[in-house]
This record gives structure tokens, sequence and C-alpha cells, in this order.
């Protein structure tokens, strides 16, 4: 499905960039590299994302792990090559492939895995996104949404696809968990995409390759390859231009999403309201209450 990138008149902008974040790199033998991204980096405007990790897999890193209190999110960029076999304790045994996207909602705790099928190479993000305090012991769910059923917002020069939630009067599927939105965009050289940003909502704006600039109101910010900036929520809705002035193709990624401005602990790909909470999760995960794959 293509549609014209709309155009709508809105309120002077309120609100301005955040600071830079350059990701973490890290790796993980020699199947996988990755940049990282903490909540830890940013003062605001990162909630309610906890984590995203931009990497590439060739090979089985990982292997059967534990989830709670979150959801763990996996979006596979289009030029990823071969499949990502996905397998979790709720029964899902399937293959990702290239511009797929899985929610997996943790909630009181589930056991997954994914792995590049032999030679398979996957590029994509990795995400934890936060789940409400109140609804962090709730029954895991999933969903899988395919490339294919993904709309794409074209423009001059511009190719965005709407991986997820809604964005102005266009829809894709929507998040079984924490509402979010996922705008996958490209920008030929010259050309340029106008994000339409909601009242209350904090974006992240992620330059996947290429160089990415952002203009807002009066201000301007250029982002590197691996570099990111976080824009907070404001009261009236404003307008973001992403620009490509170079030759070479830029690659972005925008998340936008209500904060949830609630405190929270983190072990790993485990999180709880606050301590004692996390040692119950704990204690549930070590009497297999998680559940396994088989």
């Amino acid at each position: 499905m293509n549609l014209v990138n709309p155009v709508v008149n809105l309120d002077e902008p309120i609100i301005s960039f955040g600071p830079k974040s350059v990701g973490v790199p890290f790796s993980i033998g020699d199947g996988f590299d990755a940049l990282s991204f903490r909540h830890s980096s940013f003062n605001t405007g990162f909630d309610p994302l906890i984590m995203v990790d931009h990497y590439m897999m060739n090979a089985p890193t990982f292997g059967a792990h534990p989830h709670a209190g979150l959801s763990a999110v996996s979006i596979l960029f289009e030029d990823s090559v071969g499949k990502f076999h996905n397998t979790d304790s709720m029964g899902n045994d399937f293959d990702l492939e290239p511009g797929d996207l899985y929610w997996l909602k943790a909630g009181s705790g589930a056991v997954h895995d994914e792995r590049p099928r032999p030679g398979a190479k996957i590029h994509g993000l990795q995400m934890f996104v936060n789940i409400p305090n109140k609804d962090k012991n709730t029954r895991p769910d999933s969903l899988h949404v395919k490339s294919s059923d993904m709309p794409i917002i074209a423009g001059d020069g511009s190719r965005v696809r709407l991986v997820l939630g809604s964005y102005l009067n266009v829809k894709s599927a929507e998040s079984p968990s924490t509402p979010i939105n996922i705008l996958d965009g490209k920008l030929d050289g010259a050309s340029d995409f106008r994000f339409h940003l909601e009242a209350g909502l904090n974006t992240w704006v992620y330059a996947v390759s290429g160089m990415v600039g952002l203009t807002l109101g009066e201000s301007e910010l250029m982002l590197q390859k691996g570099e990111s900036t976080v824009i907070e929520g404001g009261q009236a809705k404003s307008i973001v231009t992403l620009f490509n002035q170079d030759s070479k193709e830029a690659h972005f990624v925008i998340v936008s999403g209500k904060p949830l401005n609630e405190s929270f602990v983190q072990q790993g790909p485990l999180v709880a309201s606050d301590n004692e909470a996390m040692n119950n999760v704990i204690a549930r995960e070590a009497a297999g209450l998680f559940g396994s794959i088989s």
C-alpha cells in the first residue's frame, strides 16, 4: 500500500531537540555486533522505551532467555538476508522475514529465543518497551506483523514504512501492550520527510545510516550514522522536518509513545516496579513459572 505523505497546518512548535546520544558498541562472539542505547543515557524524553539495540546478527547468540515486566520488540530491516527463527514459551514457532516485526509482551514472564537460520544475516532493532506497573503481572501476549502488511508513506524522494501504530490518518497494526508508533524511513539525496509530532508523545529519532538532518522551528540538528536524539512531548502539535542533503541514501527510525512516568528497576531482560517486585520476578523464573520452549 503506497500513500502520499500528508501535509496539514499545525500550531507553531514550542518544543526542541534533546542532546544527541551516540550508541555504545558491543559484540558477542563473532555473530553479534550492536550499538546500544539505554534509558540511563537520556535525562528525559526516552520513556516508554527502556533500551534499543541496533544490531547485525549472523549466528545464534543468546539462546533461550527470560523476559518479564516489559515488551521485547524485534524490528527487521528490509536489507536483512534470510530468515530469523522465533520461538517462545507461548508456543510460537515461526520465521521472521526481512522487514517483519515481532512484539513479545512478556508481562508476568515468558521465555524467548531468536536465531538466524543458517546463512542468514539479520539487520534490525531490538527494543525493550516498558509496561505500566499495574500491568506488569498480566498474561504474556504477542504480535507478528509481516512487512507486506505495513503501509508505506511515499513522498518525493522519501519512502517511510509505518511498522506499527498510526501516523496521521494512516494505520498499521497496534501494539498488544504499551501503545507506540514506529516509522522506518529512507531519504534519497536532496529530499525530506515532514514528521508530525503528536502532543504529549515522546519521540526518539535514530540515524541508521547516512546523515539525517532535523529541523524543528528555528532549531536544527544533524545526526550521523549511530546517533539519536529525543523530543519530549509538548502541549501542542509540531512538525519536524527530516532531510538528506547527501548524495547517499539516509535511513532513519522514529519511535513515539506516551511516557509512563513511572519508576522501575531493571536486571537485564527483567523489569519490575521496585526491588521487592524484582525479587518476586526472579523467584518465579527460578521456579520455572515462565514456561519453557519445547
